[in-house]
């Protein structure tokens, strides 16, 4: 089982980039899926989550900026991604993403999520 993060990058402020993960081993197309993010000194932080039937949430400081899909067409694979407009430097972080296999609704706190990839460094300069 595995999930690859991909597409972060360094990007000026008002900038955008779109970052993906392919997870693949299993189907996770009945799970929740989301981006966490980790900034050096902070704690892991929700970014935004999808179901499978398709609903987001997103956390206050990326809502109206971030737009979380996936694409679970391929029985092989599911593709996750977060399309990253009008970036801040204050999104700086590493991003991860994630799925939480036992949970069908979203939730919130990275210690549901049980499959994690290895994370993607998005860089903003002001």
């Amino acid at each position: 089982v595995q999930l690859q993060a991909s597409g972060g990058g360094l990007v000026q402020a008002g900038g955008s980039l779109r970052l993906s993960c392919t997870a693949s081993g299993r189907t996770f197309r009945s799970s929740v899926m989301g981006w966490f993010r980790q900034a050096p000194g902070k704690e892991r932080e929700f970014v935004a989550a999808i179901t499978s039937g398709g609903t987001t949430d997103y956390s206050r400081s990326v809502q109206g900026r971030f737009t979380i899909s996936r694409d679970s067409r391929d029985i092989a694979e599911d593709i996750l991604y977060l399309q990253m407009t009008s970036l801040k430097p204050e999104d700086t972080a590493v991003y991860y993403c994630a799925a939480a296999t036992e949970f069908r609704r979203i939730v919130y706190s990275h210690r549901l999520y049980n499959y994690w990839g290895q994370g993607t460094q998005v860089t903003v300069s002001s």
